[in-house]
């Protein structure tokens, strides 16, 4: 089974086995696909300005993974090309908590009265910025910025309280990229 990609102008790619290496002028990813389930069925070779991705054997497994690859190679790409951008908006009903940046750590403050703060982590380049009642969550790192977003999102989780009395928290709203 064979899978072709042919990557946008603007984008470098360095591929060593498993592991690739994209570049543009917004910035690098690294990726290392190895896993020893997969490792010795997948290959991924560059020919000109065009990725291919095979295997050499037609089992389930595999064919996902290669289908996996080129669709993280697509996504990579394109976030180095334009970014991604989540949007959270901050919502509450019992108390006003106030949300903010310190470092690589969004702290959230009086979260339903709460005395410590509870926090989330931003992982590697992701820019977080606070505009009133909206988060927005930016970076051309699609992995990273989703997860970022879900960690703000995840902070702010309520267990053990009926859902429909405390609609409290940080939810998302808007993805775009």
């Amino acid at each position: 089974m064979k899978k072709e990609f042919l990557l946008p102008d603007g984008i470098e790619i360095d591929i060593e086995g498993l592991a690739i290496r994209l570049k543009s002028k917004n910035g690098v990813i690294e990726k290392d696909f190895r896993s020893p389930l997969f490792s010795k069925y997948i290959k991924i070779e560059k020919e000109g300005n065009k990725i291919i991705v095979s295997s050499s054997t037609d089992k389930r497994k595999i064919k996902a993974m290669v289908g996996t690859i080129v669709a993280l190679i697509k996504a990579y790409s394109k976030g180095l090309l334009e970014g991604y951008t989540y949007k959270l908006k901050i919502a509450y009903v019992h108390f006003p908590f106030t949300v903010k940046v310190e470092g690589n750590t969004v702290v959230i403050n009086n979260f339903l009265g709460e005395k410590s703060p509870r926090k989330a982590k931003i992982l590697g380049d992701t820019k977080v910025t606070v505009k009133g009642s909206d988060i927005i969550v930016t970076g051309y790192n699609l992995d990273h910025v989703s997860q970022t977003a879900a960690n703000i999102e995840t902070a702010t989780r309520l267990t053990g309280r009926d859902r429909r009395v405390f609609q409290d928290g940080c939810f998302i709203v808007q993805k775009k990229g």
